[in-house]
C-alpha cells in the first residue's frame, strides 16, 4: 500500500513539474503574463521577468521589471488576462499610430505597453527608457527612506496591510481632514471671483449655488491629494485596487455633482437674462435647456462609471445608437415634433403670451413644450399642435403688432342731411384724436358709400394698447362716445326696413325726420368735445 502511495506521490509530482511556467514571449498575454508570474512571492525569479524587457540584460533589466510592477501594484492597477490579447499578429487601430503593440491601460498608463520586436513580444523601449521618470511620478521621494526607517515589528500584518500602512493610512486621513477646512474657504473665495470675472453679476441664489459646489470640488482636490500620496504606502494590489476602485467612483460622483450644480449656477444666471428680455419664450426655454444639461451630464457620468467596471462606452454607446435608430423609425412623429420644438426656439416667431393665428387655430400660446404647443383660445379651451406641424405653418402673430387695427361701417339714416353727416364726421375726428388709447397720426372716417338700406362711414383706428382687454374697454370708450355725439346732433343709426312712398293720395305727405342743421348748435356741440 505504501508503494502505491509512493508511486502516485512521484507521478503528481512529476505532472506538476511538466506544468511549471515557461518564459513566453509569442504574444502579448503571454509576456505580461510571464513578467508578473516571476516576480509573485511563490515564484519569484526576476531573471526570467527580466527577459520581457528589451535591449536591457542582467541586473538592469531585473530592476526595470521590478519597477514596472510596483508602478502597476502602486497604482492599483490590475490585469484582466481574460482581456489580453492571445494573438502574436495583434495590431493597435486604437491610436494615430498604428503597430504590432498592445497598451495595458491607455487611460492610466498610456505610456506602459508591449509591442512586436523581431518574432516575439516585449515591453517596448520606449517604455523602459521612461520607466525612472514614471516611477518617481508615482512614488514620492521619500518612499525608498520611509522603507528604511520602519522597524521590524511595523512589517506585521493584518488583512494584507502591515501595522505602518495602517499607521500612514491615519496620518493621510488627518491631513486631508485639515486641508478640507482649509481649502474650503480658499476655493469658495476663487470660485467667486472666476463667477464674478465671467458675468458681472452676482446674487443670493448664485451665492448659494457656490456655496454647494464649493464641496464637492474641495473633495475633488482632496482625492487627488491621496492618490498621489497613497502609492507610497507600498500596499498589496489586491488592497491598492479596492482603495483606487472606490476613489475614482468617488471621484465620478464627485464631478457629476460639479458639474450638476455647475448647471445650476448657470441656468440661474441665463434665468435672470431671460427674465430681463422682452419675449417670455426665453423664459420657456430655461426649463428645457435645464433638462437637457443635466441629462447631459448623468448620462456622461453613468458612462464613465461604466468604464471603472471594465465596460467599454463605445460598446453602450453603438448599442444605445442601433437602439435609438429602431426607436426613432418606429416613433417618427416624436422626433418630427422635436425638431419642430428645436425650430421654434431658434426662430422664434412667438413668444408665451402671444395671441396668434395659426392655420384654423387661434389663441394665445401659453407653453411650448418639447413635443407640443398649447394655445389658449378665446373661449378658454386648449388647442396642442404639434411642433412638426406648427413649424411648417403660416404663423400670424398678433402679439408683434405695433398696434391693434379696429375698423367698422357706422350706418345712418339715408335722410340724413349732408350737414348733419358732416358734422357728425368732424366729431368723431376729434373723438379719436383726443382718446389717448388709440394712434392720432393714422385713423379714418368717412363717408364712403351707399348701402341697402343707410349711407356709410367709414371708421378705421389704431389702439396702441395691445392686450385684448384693453382693447375691448377701448371700444367700448370709443363707441359711447360716438353714440353721445349722435345723441346730441340728432343722427340716427339705420337698420334693415322699407318703406312704402305714397304721393298720389289726396291730404297725404311723406313722412321725414324734424332735422334740425343750426350750424351754430352743431359747431357748439363739436367745441364741447373733449
Amino acid at each position: 500500500m505504501k508503494k502505491i502511495l509512493l508511486f502516485f506521490l512521484l507521478l503528481s509530482s512529476t505532472l506538476f513539474a511538466q506544468k511549471k511556467v515557461k518564459v513566453d514571449l509569442s504574444n502579448p498575454n503571454a509576456t505580461i503574463y510571464t513578467h508578473l508570474y516571476f516576480l509573485q512571492d511563490d515564484s519569484y525569479q526576476p531573471s526570467k521577468s527580466a527577459q520581457t524587457i528589451y535591449g536591457y540584460s542582467g541586473k538592469e533589466a531585473e530592476e526595470i521589471a521590478i519597477k514596472l510592477k510596483k508602478i502597476l501594484d502602486g497604482k492599483g492597477l490590475k490585469i484582466d488576462f481574460s482581456k489580453v490579447p492571445t494573438d502574436k499578429m495583434y495590431a493597435d487601430t486604437s491610436g494615430f499610430k498604428i503597430g504590432y503593440k498592445y497598451v495595458l491601460f491607455p487611460s492610466q498608463m498610456p505610456d506602459i505597453y508591449v509591442e512586436k520586436i523581431g518574432g516575439s513580444w516585449y515591453y517596448s523601449p520606449e517604455t523602459t527608457s521612461k520607466i525612472n521618470d514614471i516611477y518617481i511620478s508615482v512614488f514620492p521621494w521619500y518612499t525608498e527612506k520611509l522603507q528604511q526607517i520602519i522597524p521590524e515589528f511595523g512589517h506585521r500584518s493584518f488583512l494584507k496591510i502591515e501595522l505602518w500602512q495602517f499607521f500612514g493610512i491615519l496620518i493621510l486621513g488627518l491631513l486631508s481632514l485639515v486641508l478640507f477646512y482649509i481649502l474650503r474657504k480658499i476655493v469658495y473665495l476663487i470660485l467667486r471671483r472666476i463667477q464674478y470675472l465671467l458675468v458681472h453679476k452676482t446674487n443670493d441664489k448664485i451665492n448659494l449655488s457656490i456655496r454647494k459646489l464649493t464641496r464637492p470640488v474641495v473633495l475633488l482636490l482632496l482625492i487627488w491629494f491621496i492618490k498621489s500620496l497613497l502609492p507610497s504606502l507600498m500596499l498589496h494590489l489586491e488592497v491598492n485596487t479596492f482603495i483606487f476602485l472606490a476613489l475614482n467612483i468617488m471621484t465620478t460622483v464627485f464631478w457629476i455633482y460639479v458639474f450638476l450644480k455647475l448647471v445650476q449656477v448657470i441656468m440661474i444666471i441665463y434665468g435672470d437674462y431671460a427674465e430681463s428680455t422682452h419675449g417670455k419664450l426665453d423664459d420657456q426655454l430655461v426649463p428645457i435647456v435645464d433638462n437637457f444639461l443635466t441629462g447631459v451630464v448623468i448620462i456622461g457620468g453613468f458612462l464613465k462609471l461604466l468604464t471603472l467596471f471594465g465596460v467599454d462606452p463605445v460598446t453602450v454607446i453603438a448599442g444605445a445608437s442601433i437602439g435609438g435608430i429602431a426607436i426613432a423609425l418606429a416613433s417618427q412623429d416624436t422626433v418630427k415634433n422635436f425638431i419642430g420644438t428645436i425650430m421654434i426656439f431658434i426662430d422664434k416667431p412667438f413668444h408665451i403670451g402671444d395671441w396668434i393665428e395659426a392655420g384654423s387655430f387661434a389663441g394665445t400660446v401659453e407653453k411650448v413644450g418639447f413635443r407640443s404647443t398649447r394655445l389658449r383660445a378665446a373661449d378658454t379651451s386648449i388647442f396642442q399642435i404639434p411642433n412638426s406641424g406648427l413649424s411648417e405653418m403660416v404663423v400670424n402673430n398678433k402679439g408683434l403688432r405695433a398696434y391693434r387695427r379696429y375698423q367698422t361701417n357706422l350706418g345712418i339714416r339715408y335722410d340724413t342731411p349732408p350737414e348733419l353727416i358732416d358734422a357728425f364726421i368732424i366729431g368723431i375726428r376729434k373723438i379719436i384724436a383726443l382718446d389717448s388709447s388709440t394712434r392720432n397720426d393714422a385713423f379714418n372716417v368717412e363717408f364712403i358709400g351707399f348701402g341697402d338700406f343707410s349711407l356709410l362711414i367709414l371708421l378705421n383706428v389704431y389702439f396702441t394698447k395691445l392686450d385684448w382687454d384693453s382693447e375691448q374697454a377701448s371700444k367700448h370708450k370709443l363707441h359711447m362716445e360716438i353714440l353721445k355725439l349722435a345723441k346730441e346732433l340728432g343722427v340716427e343709426f339705420a337698420f334693415p326696413s322699407t318703406t312704402l312712398m305714397i304721393e298720389q293720395f289726396p291730404d297725404k305727405k311723406a313722412i321725414t325726420m324734424p332735422y334740425d342743421i343750426d350750424k351754430e348748435k352743431t359747431q357748439k356741440i363739436i367745441d364741447s368735445i373733449k
